[in-house]
């Protein structure tokens, strides 16, 4: 059974929407928010890189800084930047990135939910990113940023979805400076409202897309709140967090792409014979793989696709018969030493909406040797790996477009 909460979201007037609307804090360095936001007040970047108001010798992790996203999210709440919804409701919020669109539910999803399994993961998190969350979550207890979510479609929830969008105006409407377009509707119908939340109870899993340290946060969050509340209750907001839920049947995964640093001591000529034990070589491209279990590789200025050989990998194993995974566990590591791709430099990754130009870029550079272009996880890939109680490869998704923060915030009281 999945719990879909509704709350009484911090809202930006519409009048300055585009002004506050930010990237996620984690898309983007200190470097790039401090140009983003300069000269621009109601930057939401004040309170998730609230680094940029402190002087560059600060580090990002001194309670400086949590203090400071504190202080701006209050001076937000004062100015009137950010406005308490009147009643708690749900929210439907709509992005567009060319040709392709998704529509998810906004609403609060249960730290308890999360900590028994019913959201489920695929991803590992480190407990320096957790710390850094939980820190920020606490000092300004609230939920600044929304987690990405997604569920098995439903067709009484996407009625609802199609019919609101038609049938109402919505509260904001706005495309961002790099062409993505986002679209909010407030659902003031409370009999509507409770619908939602009973048609979501049958559900069976909430699946974690992206945001799995925001999601683990949010958790330890709860765990620090009820313990130091006298008068602990399950209806208290800090039991629940921030989430945009949309059906699985919308969402876009981009490929992941690799690059590599060196060849391992070995002339193209080797890597190819290598290669040709666990490959076949199905001839020259222009570098996108058409088909899973097939990668295009781009080096000495040309693009060759290539195929896993039956037998070269477990197809019914949801871990090894992934791309990610056939590509680790049948060159990166065998051929390039490449045993944790999380920690060795010579190893890079280069996310699918920054095209196959890029990976060229990277090697006629001379930066990188050798490009794989992968193709994309599937929703369905990503839901058997997190239902099997298994973790994905590290770099298995790239989501777009990209959640704007800002646009509602929840508060844990």
């Amino acid at each position: 059974m999945v719990t879909v909460r509704p709350f009484k979201a911090l809202r930006p007037p519409k009048e300055i929407v585009t002004k506050i609307a930010e990237l996620p804090y984690d898309v983007i360095n200190t470097k790039e928010a401090k140009a983003i936001a300069e000269g621009n007040q109601y930057s939401f970047f004040h309170i998730t890189r609230a680094e940029i108001d402190l002087p560059a010798s600060v580090d990002i992790h001194d309670e400086k800084v949590y203090q400071q996203g504190k202080n701006a999210l209050n001076e937000f709440i004062k100015n009137g930047w950010l406005v308490p919804e009147k009643e708690p409701t749900i929210y439907l919020y709509k992005q567009k990135m060319g040709d392709h669109e998704q529509t998810g539910f906004v609403g609060c999803v249960s730290a308890d939910e999360y900590n028994n399994d019913i959201i489920k993961k695929h991803e590992l998190t480190r407990k320096d990113k957790e710390d850094d969350r939980t820190k920020t979550v606490i000092t300004q207890n609230a939920n600044a940023e929304p987690v990405f979510l997604t569920y098995r479609a439903k067709k009484e929830l996407d009625e609802i979805m199609a019919s609101y969008k038609k049938n109402n105006a919505p509260e904001y409407d706005f495309t961002a400076a790099d062409g993505i377009s986002h679209t909010l509707w407030v659902i003031r119908d409370a009999a509507l409202v409770k619908k939602i939340e009973e048609l979501f109870r049958p559900v069976n899993y909430l699946y974690v897309a992206d945001g799995h340290h925001r999601s683990a946060s949010a958790a330890r969050a709860k765990a620090e709140k009820i313990k130091n509340d006298k008068n602990p209750s399950p209806d208290k907001e800090y039991n629940y967090f921030l989430a945009v839920i949309f059906p699985h049947d919308q969402l876009k995964i981009l490929d992941y792409n690799r690059v590599l640093f060196d060849l391992n001591g070995m002339t193209k000529e080797q890597l190819f014979k290598k290669l040709e034990e666990k490959f076949d070589f199905i001839g020259e491209g222009s570098g996108s793989p058409e088909n899973q279990t097939e990668f295009g590789m781009y080096i000495d200025g040309k693009w060759y696709q290539i195929r896993a050989k039956k037998g070269s990998f477990n197809e019914k194993d949801p871990i090894e018969s992934l791309d990610v995974a056939i590509l680790q566990n049948n060159v990166l590591d065998p051929l390039f030493g490449i045993k944790d791709p999380r920690t060795d430099k010579r190893i890079d990754f280069v996310g699918g909406i920054r095209g196959i130009k890029e990976l060229e870029k990277r090697v006629n550079s001379g930066e990188c040797k050798v490009a794989f272009a992968m193709y994309p996880t599937t929703l369905d890939q990503l839901m058997a790996v997190a239902d099997s109680g298994k973790i994905m490869p590290p770099k298995s998704t790239w989501f777009e477009p990209k959640l704007r923060s800002g646009l509602f915030v929840h508060m844990l009281d």
